[in-house]
């Protein structure tokens, strides 16, 4: 059994890589806005975080009515009960990574979590 998965994403609107990459810990997608669109709805979450990273593009989310603007390598914490919504700016596509974990279950990260071979 290997040790890794890897796919490669299409530009569709969205692409969610839980099932295409057998994920456990995380639910990760991809997002493509073209200019002018948004996400068609508003959301908050129950437990999870949502972090996001802004790959191309520009545009805003608005989050409890409070409107943030975003430019490619903007990145953006969300807590679960900030009711958020995406939008592309009219000029311009926005293309976004959004990962999301559960709140407060990260208890060891990096340095404190890797394992080096042994010599």
């Amino acid at each position: 059994m290997s040790n890794f998965s890897k796919v490669s994403v299409a530009q569709d609107a969205r692409t969610e890589l839980h099932d295409k990459l057998a994920l456990t810990g995380a639910e990760i997608s991809i997002n493509n806005l073209p200019a002018g669109a948004s996400v068609p709805f508003v959301h908050a979450h129950k437990n999870n975080e949502e972090i996001y990273g802004i790959l191309s593009g520009k545009g805003k989310v608005v989050i409890d009515g409070e409107t943030v603007e975003l430019a490619a390598g903007d990145w953006i914490r969300i807590a679960p009960a900030g009711m958020r919504q995406f939008f592309a700016a009219e000029d311009s596509a926005i293309s976004y990574i959004c990962i999301q974990v559960k709140e407060n279950s990260l208890d060891s990260y990096t340095g404190d979590d890797a394992v080096l071979p042994q010599a």
